[in-house]
């Protein structure tokens, strides 16, 4: 049986899938028998162990020998079809993203590597599945875009249909878009004093930012203090006390600061406006939506692959 696995799904497991990678490990001579080629892609008895450990890691299940093949055999045809169509997923695509999974858990890379090591599975186990489904993703969502269009009332039936009270559902709510700027001070791994040291700087810097335009320029100057991408949130999608930092700090000004494993880290609060979005319940609708339209075009088209794949087994 074919299983696909989604991108967001992939977001789902990033917990369990954290807990065994162990970069650059060098593989066992021993363990390279040739199991089975797919398209002349091999698939070895290395990559069967690893995955094994992998799945039991994430489902706390034993999988059986063909099922871990089955999902070999369908990552491999993933990367292919990706190459057939000239998709570019570089190295530093799947190490970003992996280094997202580790954010997601407080982590830096190199502890989400160091972390993963000890269950004995290699890096290259998860960063090839990364891999495949960042591909997948994209050929899927380019092959069968016009489906993945859902008409306005679709969705509102589709969030009414599963409404379990007389409340009509709202198209738009009202809500608050925040944009964000992520101020790090990196701290080296060490005692708590280099800790405190890091946040009496970032409590300077936090009395002195009055502006975004000139608060960040001055913070880039600073040593060994990282000023990240902008981060756009809603309120609808922030916990009530998340929202309640954010309106008692200020437009143009910095949150406390916090202690991450990465160092101290404060939000410069950029702008703030009123908007229109999507109700809670007409969200989950159109996520439900599109997950099922993926996950049907996804099975039909690996079936289609795995039809016209030449599967040899050594």
């Amino acid at each position: 049986m074919v299983r696909t696995r989604l991108l967001p799904a992939l977001g789902c497991l990033a917990f369990a899938l954290t807990f065994f990678l162990a970069d650059g490990a060098a593989r066992p001579a021993a363990a390279q028998n040739v199991i089975l080629m797919v398209n002349g892609d091999p698939i070895t008895s290395f990559d069967i162990d690893q995955r094994q450990k992998f799945t039991l890691l994430v489902t706390h299940k034993s999988p059986s020998r063909q099922e871990v093949i089955d999902e070999l055999i369908d990552e491999r045809l993933k990367i292919q079809v990706g190459r057939r169509y000239k998709l570019d997923i570089g190295d530093s695509d799947v190490d970003n993203s992996y280094s997202e999974m580790a954010k997601r858990m407080r982590l830096t890379a190199e502890q989400l590597t160091a972390t993963l090591a000890h269950a004995g599975i290699e890096p290259g186990t998860l960063k090839s599945r990364l891999r495949a489904d960042l591909s997948w993703q994209q050929i899927v969502r380019g092959k069968f875009q016009s489906s993945f269009q859902f008409r306005d009332k679709d969705i509102l039936a589709a969030a009414e249909s599963k409404r379990k009270d007389d409340q009509p559902i709202s198209e738009k709510i009202e809500a608050t878009e925040y944009v964000l700027r992520p101020i790090l001070f990196v701290v080296s791994k060490g005692s708590g004093e280099a800790v405190e040291a890091r946040k009496r700087e970032a409590e300077a810097l936090r009395a002195r930012f009055q502006d975004c335009d000139h608060g960040l320029a001055f913070a880039r100057q600073l040593r060994d203090v990282a000023v990240r991408d902008q981060i756009v949130k809603t309120s609808s999608d922030l916990p009530p006390a998340l929202r309640d930092i954010l309106e008692k700090t200020g437009v143009g000004r910095l949150t406390n600061p916090e202690t991450t494993p990465n160092g101290v880290e404060m939000f410069a609060l950029c702008t703030k406006r009123d908007v229109k979005v999507d109700a809670p319940a007409l969200k989950e609708a159109r996520q439900e939506m599109f997950a099922e339209k993926f996950q049907a075009h996804s099975k039909k088209f690996l079936q289609e692959l795995r039809r016209g794949a030449m599967i040899e087994r050594k």
